[in-house]
């Protein structure tokens, strides 16, 4: 049977290897322009995009630190459906000396259709430190051609230190919280405690930060609406140990205890890449709220990441794991999920991946990351042959931070009719000492047309998966710098 299983494999990946090199015609959209001393140049890095209509907003950091942060945040903006972009850096922000912070960085964007606003959210941070002294937004009443200077959501107390923020409106209108917006970022000076604020005049007010119900710990929650005015928040957990989720039912007044989606097994990833088991939420038109982080469980004795996903209706009963079928012997990380307006589940998933698992072992094979692209039409039932976006690129072309490599923690993908936006960070050789990495999203948007069936290699990873279920359990590095 293993014989029978490892064959099968073999072809599998042998018959995706040409679908898999296909590279996809790219777009620069964020490109580092500072040239201050105390961070890195040019660096772009955890792009974060939101869609709506045929205007994207694209955002992320730029002039990345060694120690933590960036030199500001920047932001890229489409309104015609991705076919040219306006960019440029958030007023109000690092690095200039009339600003009130030293750096930023998290940056991530939504848009509020009840008031007609688009706001980029940031971590505003302060040397020394350096210390997250606030949760700010920037807003823009132009469709994100111009920005507004930093609005407070929330200031840091003595002893606090702000970290993964993250924003999502209600824009439903036949939602009960319809124009709610919902904020949600962890205290990493009280161990990681997650806070929770709501705006129901688009961005300008926010309402003072609350806790769960049982004051839950963890990190990275990406809230999602679902059409009824309920709010689901999966995120790590403290440790990212396991995928938690926590709701609130009430347009943000309160917010549930936390359940269990998932334990996480997953392994470092080779090449001194700054990365962790983060979750990536979306929603679709009936409420199901999909999240994929990476996991290693289907892997004898967990030595590759693979992309997995569960499933909700109602934020509290997930469905069971199931890898992300992409059959290439690849290991795959850094997901980033959408789902297209006005489907159930045509998922578009943008995700980092080395070709070569076993790779960093020594100097002459060193780790190289590549973009990919997989897409399901049925909810995640079945999924396409990936496609290879950009890459592979050396790691060590990448910003440095004192936590490995960086393209960032995050990254995400929106849907503009029927094509796919992921935005993802891509080193090119550097200059010497300067670097050459820029955000980059696909020209026109990315589809896929090839769906195989299943075959006999996902029942393998499947009892595989169930068999390992409970042998691994993973002991994680302190959490990462901003």
């Amino acid at each position: 049977m293993k014989t029978l299983v490892r064959a099968v494999a073999l072809a599998v990946a042998a018959s995706l290897l040409s679908a898999a090199s296909a590279m996809a015609a790219n777009t620069v959209v964020i490109t580092d322009t500072f040239t201050n001393a105390s961070s890195q140049h040019a660096t772009a890095v955890e792009p974060d995009t939101f869609a709506f209509g045929s205007t994207l907003v694209v955002t992320s950091q730029v002039g990345r630190f060694f120690d933590g942060g960036a030199s500001s945040t920047a932001f890229a903006t489409s309104t015609n459906g991705g076919a040219s972009f306006t960019s440029g850096v958030l007023p109000g922000l690092a690095p200039t000396s009339s600003d009130r912070f030293n750096r930023t960085t998290d940056p991530v964007v939504a848009f509020d259709a009840k008031h007609n606003v688009w706001m980029i959210s940031s971590l505003g941070l302060t040397d020394p430190g350096p210390l997250a002294a606030a949760v700010v937004v920037n807003r823009s009443t132009n469709g994100g051609l111009a920005w507004s200077g930093p609005v407070t959501v929330a200031n840091a107390g003595p002893g606090q230190d702000f970290d993964k923020n993250w924003v999502a409106c209600d824009n439903t209108s036949t939602s009960p919280h319809y124009g709610n917006c919902y904020h949600t970022w962890d205290n990493f000076g009280d161990g990681d405690r997650i806070l929770m604020s709501t705006s129901s005049d688009g961005g300008l007010t926010w309402s003072a930060p609350i806790m769960t119900a049982k004051r839950v710990y963890g990190l990275g929650g990406q809230p999602v609406v679902q059409p009824d005015g309920d709010v689901i928040v999966p995120a790590a957990n403290a440790f990212a140990k396991a995928i938690i989720a926590f709701r609130s039912t009430d347009g943000g007044a309160s917010w549930g205890d936390e359940v269990i989606v998932a334990h996480v097994r997953d392994h470092t990833v080779p090449g001194d890449l700054r990365n962790d088991a983060l979750p990536s939420a979306e929603v679709g038109s009936d409420g199901r709220v999909y999240t994929v982080w990476s996991d290693c469980r289907f892997s004898k004795g967990c030595k590759t990441n693979s992309l997995v996903i569960s499933s909700t209706a109602d934020g509290v009963n997930w469905s069971n794991v199931r890898r992300v079928p992409i059959n290439d012997g690849s290991e795959q990380f850094i997901p980033g999920i959408g789902v297209r307006p006005g489907t159930t589940g045509q998922l578009g998933l943008t995700y980092y991946f080395y070709a070569d698992p076993s790779c960093g072992g020594n100097k002459t094979d060193p780790c190289e990351l590549s973009v990919g692209y997989v897409q399901s039409n049925d909810g995640g039932a079945n999924w396409s042959n990936p496609q290879t976006l950009a890459g592979p690129f050396p790691v060590t072309w990448t910003a440095d931070t004192s936590q490995g490599r960086m393209v960032g923690d995050y990254i995400s993908t929106s849907w503009i009719g029927t094509r796919a936006f992921g935005a993802f960070s891509v080193a090119s050789q550097p200059t010497g000492t300067v670097f050459n990495q820029r955000i980059f999203v696909p020209s026109g948007g990315v589809s896929a047309s090839s769906f195989p069936n299943p075959t006999i290699q996902e029942k393998a990873f499947a009892d595989n998966g169930a068999r390992n279920a409970n042998l691994h359990s993973v002991v994680h590095r302190a959490r990462k710098e901003h």
